[in-house]
């Protein structure tokens, strides 16, 4: 089934004094502009964007509660007290709990890690884990990425005497936990300079100011920068300030022969043979990391992270990606079901959100499944199953569109929820299930902007074929790590035509070579699942594009290629606002590329 129809916004060139100042300094403008768009306006923010420096970190001792979560660690370490390292099942948790349980290592080796299991326990910090603490001789428990709502089980913990240092990235609730110390950034009376951080980047934090306690030196903290990296990547963060000094030198240590075993193992399994980047980290490992918490159980991804020995990294990571299979199985099988029960539900084929629920499906990947929806029927979605005699799911949203805060609103037919805009986890009672379908469609009907009901695409430029130079491309790949509030630039061209050899490739890919039709540069471009488009593309008639660039690589050979991300007909009438909204960056301000 084709995607919905997008809709596209060009958006604004940016400031034109801000894009002048950068010209000026020698950057073309194209390049000025699509800097300002990201909020960079001098010569020298230019630079320090695209050189990230570890000088650029924050002082860690600017966090709230930093001095004494380090001062309670140090004195765990100096009594030979034992630590309990707690982390969620996700990628976010498994490498921060992988991240400082190796730091840890290094000054004692009284640590126990713990994963709660995702059926048996849920999110966050459990009842169960306390326990297990306890039955452990425990006496402090470092969790990460979870723990700045686990009001109750904080409390819990201390009847048992046993201290709680929180690590998260996630919003408080009304009240704080009482734990010793709670780092996040996003406490209303924590100054700390950027908010943005993941779960394992606060723990990388802490690591940081217990280091900086000690007088050891930042070079022994780099080679825990890999696991910064693919939790900022795979918790989807913005990766610009710190994220992105982080994210570019975690990359950096992962592309080198040094890259951990456990992570080596896992490329080698999906025949990961070039360069990491985000998307890499996103799409290759970010999965299969997730796999392991979704159909067994998260500890295996920590044992993964944490293998010295390639052979034992290699056997942990066959079984984790058997699972990862068995994970995309599962994931077809129930998004058919799914789209199955949307197709059959006639009485709802004019909703404006999806409340789907089957008591059968597979709790690892209803996440999953709820986003595959949005990409079929794009409106706000909750997928729902049974578990522990409780409907549970997960939700996901649309751009724009506040799905936690829909959820919140339907909170007295809950038992509990929590998450962010864009995603979040809800369980109530399976008898509740109808009453909150009709009460969430209340919400999104009254709270969804009639313009947030289709997709929008964001347009960074509007340039010709002649622009894409290689230089061009080699400063916007320098512009990476690319993700939220710096993605890759998205570029739109009118009025191209295919050469004459457009074919379908693959699983429903579209194969072309575009020029403008009055001659010019030719330039191969791949439209991934589009081959719904060959009809248009072979007419010969005029059509517009939207794409990044990028170098393709084929046995040892690079050329420069377009990845399109959507194709319309016509020249004219394609954006939104109407034929006429043109915003071209001036090219007549200095040297083009």
């Amino acid at each position: 089934m084709p995607a919905p129809s997008k809709r596209w916004r060009l958006k604004s060139p940016g400031d034109p004094e801000a894009i002048k100042r950068l010209v000026n300094d020698r950057c073309p403008p194209e390049v000025a502009s699509l800097l300002v768009q990201r909020g960079i306006s001098t010569p020298q923010e230019a630079s320090a964007f695209f050189r990230p420096s570890l000088d650029r970190l924050h002082d860690p001792f600017l966090m709230k509660d930093m001095d004494r979560a380090v001062d309670r660690i140090e004195r765990a370490l100096g009594e030979g007290e034992r630590i309990m390292i707690y982390g969620d099942y996700d990628v976010d948790g498994t490498t921060s709990v992988a991240l400082m349980h190796q730091f840890l290592s290094r000054f004692t080796g009284n640590l126990v890690h713990y994963i709660p299991d995702r059926y048996a326990e849920g999110y966050g910090i459990s009842t169960l884990g306390i326990d297990r603490a306890a039955e452990q001789g425990v006496g402090l428990i470092i969790a990460l990425d979870c723990g700045i709502k686990a009001v109750d089980k904080v409390a819990y913990a201390a009847e048992k005497g046993i201290d709680f240092i929180i690590c998260d990235h996630h919003l408080p609730g009304p009240h704080l936990p009482e734990a010793v110390a709670v780092l996040d950034p996003k406490r209303s009376d924590c100054g700390y300079p950027f908010k943005e951080l993941s779960g394992c980047g606060i723990g990388f934090k802490l690591a940081q100011g217990i280091a900086q306690h000690n007088g050891i030196p930042f070079a022994d903290l780099e080679p825990l920068l890999d696991l910064v990296a693919v939790s900022t990547a795979c918790d989807i963060v913005p990766i610009d300030g710190e994220n992105r000094v982080l994210t570019h030198f975690g990359l950096r240590y992962l592309n080198t022969a040094n890259v951990r075993p456990g992570i080596k193992a896992m490329l080698g399994l999906s025949n990961a043979n070039r360069a990491l980047t985000v998307s890499e980290l996103v799409f290759v490992l970010g999965p299969r990391i997730n796999a392991a918490g979704r159909i067994e159980h998260g500890r295996q991804a920590v044992e993964l992270l944490l293998s010295h020995d390639l052979k034992e990294a290699e056997n942990i990571g066959l079984r984790i990606d058997r699972n990862n299979a068995h994970r995309q199985d599962l994931d077809k099988e129930t998004t058919r079901q799914a789209l199955e029960q949307i197709a059959t539900d006639t009485g709802r084929h004019d909703a404006w959100s999806t409340v789907v629920f089957n008591k059968d499906w597979h709790k690892g990947v209803i996440g999953i499944v709820a986003s595959r929806l949005i990409e079929s029927h794009y409106r706000p979605t909750v997928v729902l199953t049974e578990s522990n005699g409780k409907a549970s799911g997960s939700a996901r949203s649309v751009k724009g569109f506040d799905v936690h805060d829909a959820i919140s609103a339907c909170s007295d037919l809950l038992e509990q929820f929590g998450g962010h805009m864009y995603a979040a986890g809800l369980t109530m009672a399976v008898e509740n299930v109808d009453a909150f379908r009709e009460r969430f469609e209340q919400v999104v009907r009254e709270r969804l902007h009639e313009t947030m009901r289709s997709p929008e695409e964001e347009i960074d430029q509007e340039i010709g074929l002649d622009r894409i130079t290689e230089r061009f491309v080699r400063t916007v790949q320098h512009m990476a790590p690319f993700g939220p509030r710096n993605m890759r630039p998205v570029f739109l061209t009118r009025g191209v035509v295919d050469t004459g050899w457009a074919r379908i490739v693959g699983e429903d890919h579209l194969k072309l070579t575009l020029q403008h039709p009055d001659g010019g540069r030719r330039i191969d471009a791949i439209a991934f699942r589009m081959g719904h488009h060959l009809e248009l593309v072979k007419r010969g008639e005029p059509f517009s594009v939207l794409y990044v660039v990028e170098e393709n690589e084929w046995q040892g050979k690079r050329s420069l290629q377009l990845n399109i991300k959507d194709i319309k007909p016509g020249v004219e009438d394609v954006l939104e606002g109407g034929p006429h909204r043109r915003l071209a960056v001036p090219t007549d301000m200095g040297n083009t590329p």
